[in-house]
């Protein structure tokens, strides 16, 4: 009789461990209330010419205005670029921050740039941080030249100079995770994508700065050999220069096709991850934004209610996905990337008030089809 009580007291315990982990649906479905943007503003920013593509949206504010750092790609690979606004909606460039250099360096084709650091408390004051009197980047970058090509790795970029203008940033000289370290993981043994970082000052995972980022690597037997897979997992450092992998497998997952680009940010105790979802085991040839929850950064809860974003204009009738999210004076902006039928890519936004109709528009002509897979 002990012994069966002592069994049923562990369960106990074990139900209620897990119970910690899991975040409540009640809480999911408050989430989702307080970040859904029902009402597609369109296009903000789109290529100055019809053989760019622009992707991978990131949003931070200094001072009076707002910018926005995206990533361009023009056939050689990518360079990572800055625009700036006063209201959210009307956007100027202003230049590159990342250009190509010598292309003989490991990341000589590809500088696709994030920004690290930011202020993460949802409708706070989204300022990009420093660190050591820094400013931070983490970007994929790669010696190849194409669409994403050939191996791609982590690497680590920083500036003392003015965020708010075009000022190169600083890449430290070797990158900081590869697909062939001696701890990489299986699922990210072949190319290394976006990363975001947080600096946790409460290190609740032990380490004050914490990246998500997601990578292709090996798959189960039923993987269809013809759809890509990705995953989103963890690694943390003490000085942004060194990192170390955090546990074995993806935190944020699914069966088959794409789980990616996760941004994370915070509402009172509840850590709120956007990520984008691509041609799942039931929606193939779908694209969309969605989110997960979690109370200790490395246990997620998946919302399973409505996307977020998904196709349905002209402008992003192809793929709308890959979100970075702001909330300023009541009002949600979700900027995406969009891609037409014609394969034009550039940056929408969808807001949680009507703010109207966008009047920018793609150019007429395309890029070669091929081009744009994720």
């Amino acid at each position: 009789m002990k012994q069966i009580i002592t069994i049923l007291i562990a369960v106990q315990f074990a139900l209620a461990v897990k119970a910690q982990k899991q975040v409540s649906q009640a809480e999911m479905q408050q989430v989702y209330n307080e970040v859904k943007t029902p009402h597609k503003y369109g296009l903000v920013i789109v290529p100055d010419a019809t053989d760019k593509k622009i992707d991978c949206p990131s949003v931070y504010k200094q001072g009076k205005y707002w910018y926005m750092t995206y990533v361009v790609f023009d056939g050689r690979g990518y360079e990572t670029w800055l625009s700036r606004s006063k209201n959210l909606l009307d956007w100027t460039t202003l230049g590159r921050i990342m250009s190509f250099t010598d292309s003989t360096r490991w990341d000589g084709h590809q500088q696709a740039g994030y920004i690290a650091l930011q202020d993460y408390e949802w409708g706070g004051s989204y300022k990009w941080q420093r660190y050591n009197k820094k400013n931070w980047l983490s970007y994929f970058g790669g010696k190849d030249r194409g669409y994403e090509a050939g191996p791609l790795a982590i690497g680590i970029a920083h500036s003392s100079k003015k965020i708010t203008k075009s000022n190169e940033f600083e890449r430290v000289d070797k990158p900081v995770l590869t697909h062939n370290d001696p701890d990489t993981r299986w699922w990210e043994n072949k190319k290394l994508f976006k990363s975001s970082v947080i600096w946790d000052k409460a290190k609740t995972t032990g380490y004050p700065f914490v990246m998500y980022y997601n990578a292709n690597g090996d798959s189960s037997n039923n993987t269809p050999k013809w759809r890509w897979f990705e995953r989103i997992g963890m690694a943390g450092s003490h000085d942004m220069l060194k990192w170390e992998r955090i546990g074995v497998d993806p935190v944020v997952h699914h069966k088959i096709g794409i789980t990616g680009d996760g941004v994370i940010q915070k509402m009172g105790n509840l850590w709120v991850m956007f990520y984008f979802g691509a041609f799942w085991e039931d929606r193939k040839n779908e694209t969309f934004n969605r989110f997960a929850v979690s109370y200790d950064l490395v246990n997620w809860t998946d919302w399973t209610g409505d996307d977020l974003i998904k196709s349905s204009e002209p402008y992003d009738a192809k793929y709308a996905h890959k979100s970075f999210v702001v909330k300023h004076k009541g009002v949600v902006y979700h900027y995406y990337c969009a891609v037409d039928k014609k394969d034009n890519r550039g940056i929408a936004m969808a807001t949680s008030v009507d703010k109207g109709k966008s009047k920018v528009q793609f150019k007429a002509s395309p890029t070669p089809p091929g081009e744009g897979l994720r």
